[in-house]
């Protein structure tokens, strides 16, 4: 049978073009569809505005702790509107490479649903395809709580057409810590509010508790569930918004996230028409990324396996790979690292200590952590405590988990990643030299 399109992508975030750009490169005809921005949902609202961001906030601390290093004091004052412009500038720089890398590919500037297993609305047309992609991401979800419509979600914060003076963050996961973390740093006066004792649920326990008390000592409120209860009520008063909670005062604030998670975004993609069927509000997949239906495929949020650009990007690779390059992989979600980027920023690969007695029994594990101030703070104002960790199987001894709360933490787990993706052992962490004076040479000389 003859089709429109080898493949078709629904969706142009990071998996959806990943797997375009490639099947194209291996002579496929190929089609996308996208009615936003390309890029999804990291490069137009989430990893790149946002570490922008990051950057932005780190400003004011640098300025003090110049002081420390003998440099005369800096009064500046931050310009919002410029830095959204500045951001929104970059963003749409972006864009335009992104499509210029898919000049191979067919883009539909429309949003678009399954007929049947080949066919795809897209728009006012009917195109057909051999294989389908599905890559539609995610979108976020909010709390029940009357006058949660007063919220934005993480979305939004991008466009904010003034700073606010005073933020409620409402979540614990890594969206909602680390706007907490960008505001304050920025000048706002932040209230996180987290339903469990830490934050970051699924996270190593001493990371998540450094982290959490980091926060604190810097002046970001952390306010538990286990404290006041669920916010019941949102109201637009003279002042601002006024949360009111099951138990103690309410709060003001002028602006309140709503970051308690995100789903699939699926509604209106026409699952049903071509048999697709779902787990948890999850399209189901195989180890291939393949559906239900054996033609159509699915990579990134929208299978809710490891919600992360990466993650999306190397699983639309190995099904087009597979699928069009004769080079067949799987691949695998585990020991994916991953970060937080708060300040201090945060990352982890591998098991967490409570995973791990889990998984292998709980004296089957040692653990070594180290806590400290970093050379760098020792001339400044501030005293920002470092915390490293690594989680080891005592019989094989081998590295299954490396934790880290403290500056560029990203950029040390990302190369502690490839030790713990090989099986490397805490004897091949003791044999390695350290560089010094540095603050990874902790997790080779614990």
């Amino acid at each position: 049978m003859s089709y429109d399109y080898d493949l078709f992508v629904i969706g142009g975030g990071s998996g959806g073009i990943a797997a375009a750009r490639r099947a194209a490169g291996y002579g496929a005809k190929v089609g996308l569809a996208e009615v936003d921005r390309l890029g999804g949902t990291c490069v137009n609202r989430g990893c790149i505005p946002k570490k922008l961001m990051v950057y932005a906030s780190h400003f004011p601390d640098f300025y003090e702790d110049a002081t420390g290093y003998g440099w005369s004091p800096v009064n500046s004052q931050l310009d919002w509107p410029h830095l959204v412009s500045a951001i929104d500038k970059e963003l749409r720089r972006l864009n335009d490479i992104y499509v210029t890398k898919l000049a191979e590919v067919d883009i539909h500037r429309t949003y678009s649903r399954l007929l049947d297993p080949h066919t795809v609305e897209a728009g006012d047309r009917k195109v057909t395809a051999d294989k389908i992609l599905i890559a539609v991401g995610g979108k976020p979800v909010h709390p029940s709580i009357q006058g949660i419509e007063h919220a934005v979600s993480s979305d939004a914060m991008f466009s904010l057409p003034e700073q606010p003076k005073r933020m409620l963050a409402i979540g614990s996961g890594y969206i909602a810590s680390e706007f907490a973390c960008i505001l304050h740093h920025l000048g706002t006066e932040v209230t996180q509010f987290t339903k469990h004792d830490l934050i970051l649920k699924g996270f190593d326990d001493d990371l998540r508790e450094h982290l959490q008390n980091s926060m604190g000592e810097q002046g970001i409120r952390i306010l538990q569930k286990s404290q006041v209860g669920w916010p019941v009520q949102i109201e637009r008063v003279d002042s601002g918004l006024k949360v009111c909670f099951e138990q103690g005062d309410p709060i003001e604030v002028d602006l309140i996230l709503s970051a308690v998670g995100r789903r699939p975004n699926l509604e209106k993609l026409g699952l049903e028409n071509a048999d697709v069927e779902t787990s948890s509000g999850a399209i189901a997949v195989d180890e291939h990324s393949r559906t239900t239906q054996p033609n159509i495929y699915a990579v990134g949020d929208c299978t809710n396996r490891v919600n992360l650009t990466p993650v999306a990007i190397r699983e639309g690779r190995a099904f087009v790979d597979t699928e069009y390059g004769k080079q067949p992989w799987v691949m695998s979600h585990e020991n994916v690292p991953s970060a937080i980027f708060t300040t201090p920023e945060a990352a982890s690969v591998g098991l967490g200590e409570a995973q791990a007695r889990e998984r292998y029994g709980n004296e089957a594990i040692d653990t070594y952590r180290a806590r400290f101030a970093a050379t760098y703070y020792a001339l400044t104002p501030r005293r920002q405590r470092s915390m490293l960790k690594l989680v080891v199987e005592r019989d094989s001894d081998r590295v299954l988990g490396v934790h880290m709360v403290g500056d560029h933490a990203a950029e040390i787990i990302q190369g502690m990643a490839i030790a713990v993706k090989m099986g490397a052992k805490k004897a091949d962490f003791n044999a390695t030299v350290g560089i010094h004076p540095s603050v990874a040479e902790e997790f080779v000389t614990m």
